[in-house]
Formats: structure tokens, C-alpha cells, sequence
């Protein structure tokens, strides 16, 4: 097992890449606290977890706000003891340029996506100090290294997350903490339904349309990015930090022309 009595906190983990990442933290032996904006949805995870013989808690979180995050680690600690392994992974976005996002959403994206992970790191860090160590894993994306259209709010905020990784990495490498960011490309979770980008049971049809940008032919499992990050959170990782690990079906390896459709 990687994570043989780690003791994990994941956000955004009622859904996508964070669900998945607890059920397979789980299974390689940590212990959970899993950690949503939706309680209902998080205590869902837990119970999973549970019902196939984990150690999971649930607790509801909005990562935008500081007093929230810190009572997130801080019930963490109080349940488990300690704080092995932080993964920052709750995101929204919105698809518009900069010219046609508001305000207020690009408030809501920059908040939840790149505020939330400082707030993860900054209360996180103390107690991992404390105990000699941990990891840091945060959910960037392939627009945080590569400009996409119409994706400026999600794009300046998970670009922010891949630097501010780096700085992490550099400032706490003495203290024995890790700190990495993933880059997936499109992973099939319904995010775009829960951020009402899409009507409920619609994000087949994204998923469809997305397919054919990447080189591999396929969009991701958020089983496959849960894997990438149980490793980069394990001591099998141990001497990677600092880095932004693009999970992308080849998306991130340059231009690439889609084969052409064959005609009937």
C-alpha cells in the first residue's frame, strides 16, 4: 500500500478527481477526511469509503473563506492526529475570455480555485512543520500551462496554482514537505454541471466533444489522475517536488491536428 496510515484531507472530494482520489487514497491505506463545498456530497464519499472497509470523515467546507479552511485541518488533526498528505483539488469555472466574464465571476473562480488552495497550503503547512514533514498536492489543470479559449478567470487562477506550487516547493523544502501540482487536460467529471455550465446529465455530450484534442484519442478517467496523485503523494515520490505534472493524454506535448474523419 503507498499510503499505509497517511492521514490525507482532500477538497472537492464529493465528485470528479477528488471522489476518486479518496476511494483510491483509501484503498492504498490512508485515512480520510474528505472535504466538500456540498455536505451532503462529501458524506457520500465517506460512506464509500467506509463501506469497503476505509477509515473516512466527512466535513463541509467553502475554500474561499480562511476561518473555514483552517476549522477544515484543524478537525482533521483533531480526528486523526495529524496531516500527511494536503491535495487542494476543489475548482469551478467559467467558460468566457476576459472580456465577457464578470466581476463577480471571476471573483468566484480566482477565489475558489486559486484562493482556496493558499488557504489549504497556509494552514496546512504548520501542523505538517510540526510533525516533520508532509505533502502538498494541488489540482492545477492543463490551462494553468498552455492558454486555452475562453477560459480566463480558470486559466489565470490554475496558473496561479502551478507558480505558487513551485514557491511552496522552494520555501518549505528544509521543513521535509513536498509540494507538487497536477495538470490534467479533460478528465470526464461532471464539473461543468456543478458549476451550471451545463443542464444536469449533459456533460456526455461535452465529453464527446472533447475527445478528439487529445493525441491519445480519448478524454481521462479521474480514476487516472487519482493514481497519479496517490504516487506523487506517496514516498515512492519522495525526491519530486516543485514540479507541475501535466495528466493529458499527450495534449500538452504540442501542436497536434486530429486525424481526419474517414468519409463512408
Amino acid at each position: 500500500m503507498l499510503l499505509k496510515d497517511k492521514v490525507a484531507l482532500i477538497t472537492g472530494a464529493g465528485s470528479g478527481i477528488g471522489r476518486a482520489s479518496a476511494i483510491r487514497f483509501a484503498q492504498e491505506g490512508a485515512k480520510l477526511m474528505v472535504a466538500d463545498v456540498r455536505a451532503e456530497s462529501a458524506s457520500n464519499t465517506a460512506a464509500e469509503i467506509e463501506r469497503a472497509g476505509g477509515i473516512a470523515k466527512s466535513v463541509s467546507v467553502d475554500v474561499r473563506v480562511g476561518a473555514e479552511v483552517e476549522r477544515m485541518v484543524n478537525e482533521t488533526v483533531s480526528a486523526f492526529g495529524r496531516l500527511d498528505i494536503m491535495f487542494n483539488n476543489a475548482g469551478v469555472f467559467v467558460p468566457k475570455n476576459v472580456v465577457n466574464t464578470t466581476e463577480e465571476e471571476w471573483d468566484w473562480v480566482v477565489d475558489v480555485c486559486l484562493k482556496g488552495v493558499f488557504f489549504g497550503c497556509k494552514y496546512a503547512i504548520p501542523q505538517m512543520i510540526k510533525q516533520g514533514g508532509g505533502v502538498i498536492v494541488n489540482t492545477a489543470s492543463g490551462a494553468g500551462i498552455k492558454g486555452v479559449p475562453d477560459l480566463a478567470a480558470y486559466q489565470a487562477a490554475k496558473g496561479g496554482v502551478v507558480i505558487m506550487s513551485k514557491g511552496i516547493a522552494l520555501d518549505f523544502a528544509r521543513d521535509k514537505i513536498r509540494c507538487v501540482s497536477i495538470c490534467p487536460g479533460v478528465i470526464e467529471t461532471p464539473i461543468a454541471e456543478n458549476c451550471n455550465v451545463v443542464s444536469a446529465g449533459a456533460s456526455q455530450l461535452v465529453w464527446e466533444r472533447t475527445t478528439n484534442m487529445h493525441p491519445l484519442g480519448r478524454n481521462g478517467k479521474p480514476e487516472e489522475v487519482a493514481a497519479l496523485a496517490a504516487f506523487l503523494a506517496s514516498d515512492e515520490a519522495g525526491f519530486i517536488t516543485g514540479v507541475a505534472v501535466p495528466i493529458d493524454g499527450g495534449l500538452s506535448a504540442g501542436s497536434f491536428a486530429p486525424p481526419a474523419r474517414e468519409h463512408a
